[in-house]
């Protein structure tokens, strides 16, 4: 198991990439603060068959990025604990599709309040513990459209690219505290995002540029995480990994 004996903090952790990021985690015996913005009975449910089947310890935390006092709740409750956070994984976001004359200021302040202001006071946060113990993982997931310039996307797509370069730089402040921080970049993926936000000629359109002709899988975006959180990639750090089939 690649995170026995580790304490990861899985933003976003109730669909999607974050939900298969949590099983996997689980299944590689890490004790995980599993944030999500609606705690429910269905949550917690799947919260205990995990625990059940792996026998690590799953704590549910609520956290709305676009909330300031749930964000402060959600790190309280967190470092309340007193346990050492090793791994951070930043995956909570939302995207917003309109082309750049129609993308209103407040809707752009509005993006960037959730994926990337909202993240760095919560990532500043998480960082006293690992600091406090000199050792720590942060994965960030950005996008490929910060990269690609897909039509639509200038909103997101900003913030994306905001993530990656926050955590080039963080690489470097907190490699001395032995500290390793990386970007992920998934391509187009199948969560209930990409069925939400994208029509069916444009994930055909995607699929036919892609050198593997296919959308990712979630859990594949999840095994890069897991990779990154592992002492498996200590070597590794300042990095953007593009995870997109060969775009």
């Amino acid at each position: 198991m690649l995170l026995k004996g580790k304490t990861a903090v899985i933003t976003g952790s109730n669909k999607g990439i974050g939900l298969k990021t949590l099983e996997i985690f689980s299944e590689n015996g890490a004790t995980i603060f599993a944030c999500a913005r609606n705690i429910n009975v269905e949550f917690n449910d799947l919260i205990k068959n995990l625990e059940n089947k792996f026998k690590n310890k799953i704590i549910p935390i609520k956290l709305d990025l676009s909330n300031e006092s749930s964000i402060k709740d959600a790190c309280n409750n967190i470092l309340n604990t007193k346990i050492n956070i090793d791994i951070l994984v930043n995956n909570a976001a939302t995207i917003h599709t309109a082309l750049f004359q129609m993308t209103s200021l407040k809707k752009l302040k509005e993006i960037f309040e959730i994926n990337f202001f909202s993240q760095t006071t919560f990532t500043q946060f998480i960082l006293k513990s690992m600091i406090k113990n000199k050792k720590g993982s942060i994965v960030y997931i950005s996008s490929s459209s910060a990269m690609d310039g897909n039509e639509g996307r200038s909103a997101y797509a900003s913030t994306k690219s905001a993530i990656i370069s926050q955590a080039k730089v963080l690489s470097r402040e907190l490699g001395p505290h032995n500290i390793r921080v990386n970007s992920i970049s998934p391509g187009l993926t199948d969560t209930d995002m990409m069925k939400e936000n994208h029509k069916k000629e444009k994930i055909d359109e995607v699929i036919s540029r892609t050198s593997l002709r296919r959308v990712a899988k979630a859990t594949e975006i999840a095994n890069i995480i897991l990779l990154l959180s592992s002492d498996l990639t200590s070597y590794i750090t300042g990095q953007n990994i593009r995870v997109d089939g060969g775009m």
